[in-house]
């Protein structure tokens, strides 16, 4: 507890305390009140997707998974419903995370970088700088240029 013979200092405190609260409240009213955002799509695919002959396909490559399946038998990523709950498998969302993050597949954004620092410092604290030498010449690797849909651009 901070304390101080000083009542000036004390009554500042109490002002910038109550200053913060203010804020905060007026930050959760704001986050509150925010307009929701409309779906992506119409009621009609709302519906097919609340079907119970819709099938689960892998997020990465498409392939129709079967119900039940942990992971995507075409490229191995975790596609089960609870895989980030059951500790045994979190740990392969988290290697695929870690992954992304060395091998291009994550956009390039600076809170996203901030990120994954912050993620491998709590992880691995140790072998983390090399981590994070792998991560920085990722993430100024060129992007890939994109494939023309038109064959015929040259």
């Amino acid at each position: 507890m901070f304390v101080t013979s000083d009542p000036n200092l004390m009554v500042g405190g109490f002002g910038l305390g109550f200053l913060a609260l203010a804020v905060f409240w007026r930050l959760i009213v704001w986050v509150r009140e925010a307009p929701p955002t409309p779906d992506p799509w119409d009621a009609e695919v709302e519906q097919k997707l609340q079907e119970p002959e819709a099938q689960e396909i892998c997020r990465r490559c498409l392939t129709p998974q079967e119900p039940g399946a942990w992971f995507c038998r075409h490229c191995g990523v975790a596609v089960g419903p609870y895989n980030n709950l059951m500790p045994f498998l979190n740990v392969f969302s988290e290697g695929e995370v870690l992954r992304n993050g060395v091998g291009g597949r994550f956009r390039n954004r600076p809170f996203i970088l901030i990120g994954y620092f912050l993620i491998t410092l709590g992880i691995f604290p140790f072998l983390a700088p090399i981590y994070w030498l792998s991560l920085l010449l990722n993430w100024k690797r060129p992007s890939e240029p994109q494939e023309s849909a038109d064959p015929h651009d040259s």
